[in-house]
Formats: C-alpha cells, structure tokens, sequence
C-alpha cells in the first residue's frame, strides 16, 4: 500500500481556514459580506491596479526569482542590505520556510495558543512539536510564560504575533527587545507584523534587521493584495541565507511584484487606509458599548467583540451568518468567547451595525 511519510501519517486530518465561498456554496448563498479574513474593504491602490493590468499581456512571463526591484525599493525603505530582504508567496510560505530551516525533526516552537494556525501547520508537517502558553483572560500575550516555555523545551523556534490576530493586542519596541534579549541564544524569534502598519507607528520596532529576529511583512492586509499572495522577510543576511537554498525559484507571481512595487509608491492610499481603519475601529469600540459586547483593544484591521461566553459568540456567530455576515471567531479559550469581525469600509459598517444591532435584539446574555 502506498503511504505517506510518518509524519504527515501522524497528523490529525483538519482544516486550518474555510473559506466564504465554500460557506456561500454548502449555504447555498448568492452573496455575502466578508468580514472574516481581515482582508482588505478598500482593495489594492489604484496604482497598483493599473500596473498590473499594464502587464497582463505579459503573462506568460514568469516573475523575476530574484524579485530584485522590489527588495531595492524594500532595502531603502528599511535602511539595510539587499541581502537583507526576501520576498516570498505571502507570510505563509515565510513562515514554512523558516520551519524547514531552523527546526530538526523532534524538536519545539513555542507560540500562544490560538494564535495564527499557520506556522504551528508547518511545524507538525516538518516533523516539530508545537509547545504553547494561554492568552491572558485579556487577549494579551504573557511574554514572560512565553520565554519561560522556550527555556523550558529548548525551543528552536518562538513564533510570536505582533500585532496579535485573533486578539488585536500589541506590545511595543521595548518589549519586543526584552522578550528577545530573555529567549535562549539557540532560539529564533520569527516576528510576524502582518498588522505592524496599523499599530503606533511609535510603538513598533524601528525599520532595521534585528539580531536573532525574523520579520515577517506582507502585501495582504494595508495594501489590499492578499489574492496576489506576496511578503518579504526582514532579517540579517545570515539568517535568511539558508532559506535560498530551499526557496521556491519561480513562487512570487510577477503581477504580485509588479503590484507590489506600485503600492509601496503610492502612500496618500495607504494613509487613507490608516486613517479610515481607524475610525472604523472606533466606530466597532462604540457599537461594542451600545450592546453590551465590549471590544477588545486592537492595533489591526479587525476588532474582537466580547460576547462573555463561548456558547453566546457561537450563536452570534451563526445568527451573522445566517443574515449573510461572514465572521470568525477564535477558537480556543479564553478568546472563544469573542467573535472577530474586519472593519470594513463604511457601508460595509454600517451594514454590519444593522445586522449585529438584530442579532443581539435576538439572543440572551
């Protein structure tokens, strides 16, 4: 009989995301609002639109595998070496990358549990062991459980959220500094800021490599190119070298590159997207008190509403549904009790006050 591998043999079978058109088509739903990815209401800049579409008929190309114009513009932007940036299909490939290379079969990450599913995805599939601290009854993360864990193990790796998602929590330059200087020196810290441009900008690591840390950027979320799957990685040329042997050559589209580039130069966009996520947030925080679901605080483009329990965020969470709402809620305690919803853009809030406003005019504390 052919089988696979050990490893792969030994993993529970699952589903790490379902995606809205698998929900529409088995709801048999004609449309939906899409408030469950933290993808982005206000879509890609216009410049990178049209650079992209300037280059469709050049299709058949396949994308520069050096990526070299982008991580130029990426190297002056963070003030470091061109060696120093790696461009990749989104965080996840990153995230599996680094798994690949800095863990040995039988060896420990650490991380939070029920934080981001995807690097824990790559840990079981590379043969790892997944060893996780609790969020605080807050949605904060307890950094100090979070070394005491990685002495404890030995960890290879510690994958730390910053902003966190499913939580929105954040801690600042400083703390992210101690946390590093308290890990064991064996141990990596890969830094994902997929969130980082929506927290205080002077709160969040300055623009530089870091000793010992990986940090994982990407296109997704503020520039509104998560269908165009592109990311880089930050970190010193050292730490980044390994991953070149294993990389994927041709993995980043060229219209992702070329997307990419364009927004990276269009930052009257990316600060409007600020500016309304912002007040969107404020907006969710406001409509959290009037209901009696408080928010949790978030430096990202999603906000967690407090529903008090488990069984009450299920309900709500189905009732959205039902109404043609998408939301996701996180799944292990203490934050099962909350349901995550994207802020969308305007109308899309508004749509979503109305139908939350209903929900909860329905269903009991």
């Amino acid at each position: 009989m052919i089988r696979p591998n050990s490893t792969i043999d030994a993993i529970s079978a699952g589903e790490p995301f379902i995606g809205p058109e698998r929900i529409m088509r088995e709801r048999g739903l004609d449309s939906m609002l899409r408030l469950g990815a933290n993808e982005s209401a206000f879509g890609p800049s216009p410049r990178a639109v049209a650079a992209m579409s300037a280059e469709l008929p050049h299709l058949a190309w396949y994308g520069d595998p050096d990526s070299r114009a982008l991580r130029e513009t990426l190297a002056e932007r963070w003030a470091t070496g061109l060696d120093d940036i790696l461009v990749t299909s989104g965080i996840d490939e990153l995230l599996g990358l680094v798994a690949r290379c800095y863990l040995e079969p039988g060896e420990s990450a650490v991380t939070v549990a029920g934080t981001y599913p995807t690097f824990a995805y790559h840990v079981l599939g590379y043969g790892g062991r997944v060893e996780s601290v609790a969020y605080r009854d807050d949605g904060t993360i307890d950094l100090g459980a979070l070394a005491s864990a990685a002495h404890r193990c030995n960890a290879a790796i510690c994958y730390l959220a910053n902003p966190d998602n499913p939580s929105g929590s954040f801690v600042d330059a400083e703390a992210i500094a101690g946390f590093r200087a308290a890990l064991p020196a064996r141990t990596l810290l890969l830094l994902d800021e997929a969130y980082a441009e929506f927290a205080d900008p002077a709160a969040v690591p300055e623009r530089r490599t870091m000793p010992g840390i990986v940090r994982a950027r990407t296109f997704s979320k503020l520039y509104g190119m998560a269908g165009a799957r592109i990311g880089y990685a930050v970190a010193p040329q050292a730490l980044l070298a390994p991953m070149l042997k294993i990389r994927l050559q041709y993995g980043v589209n060229r219209n992702a590159q070329i997307g990419a580039l364009a927004a990276l130069g269009d930052e009257p966009f990316a600060s409007d997207v600020l500016e309304r996520t912002a007040r969107g947030r404020a907006a969710y925080a406001a409509l959290g008190q009037e209901l009696g679901l408080p928010t949790l605080p978030s430096a990202t483009n999603f906000v967690c509403f407090d529903c008090s329990s488990r069984e009450r965020a299920d309900v709500v969470l189905e009732a959205l549904l039902r109404r043609g709402v998408w939301t996701r809620k996180p799944g292990r305690a203490p934050l099962d009790r909350c349901v995550r919803v994207t802020v969308g853009d305007e109308a899309a809030q508004a749509h979503f006050a109305a139908e939350l406003r209903a929900v909860c005019s329905r269903v009991t504390a």
